[in-house]
């Protein structure tokens, strides 16, 4: 069973970057696709992106699509969130998760392992 620890999140003015990190221990990392949810304070968790196993493949939420970018590197076991031209309205606690499968999904029910959360706070 994998462990998933995020880090990276943070307090940012609105147009800045962050990057986020997610370390994987425990587990079979490169052989299931990863995802990063987010959820902002009285809504629910929602899908931000997923990338495949080998990284050919990534989804994003059309909210983020431009803005976002995410990659994965297995020889370190590390999946990262580049996000850049960040608004107010991303502010939320963002998860790492890990997919049942190799193939990237949007579900929440398509993923079984996940991390504490980091938060990512954008002022105005």
């Amino acid at each position: 069973q994998v462990q998933l620890v995020e880090s990276g999140g943070g307090l940012v003015q609105a147009g800045g970057s962050l990057r986020l990190s997610c370390a994987a221990s425990g587990g079979t990392f490169s052989i299931r696709a990863m995802g990063w949810f987010r959820q902002a304070p009285e809504k629910e968790r929602e899908f931000v992106a997923a990338i495949d196993r080998n990284g050919g493949t990534t989804n994003y939420a059309a909210s983020v699509k431009g803005r976002f970018i995410l990659s994965r590197d297995n020889t370190k076991n590390t999946v990262f969130l580049q996000m850049n031209s960040l608004k107010p309205e991303d502010t939320a606690v963002y998860y790492c998760a890990q997919a049942r499968s190799v193939w990237t999904t949007p579900s929440i029910s398509g993923y079984d392992q996940w991390g504490q959360g980091t938060q990512v706070t954008v002022s105005s």
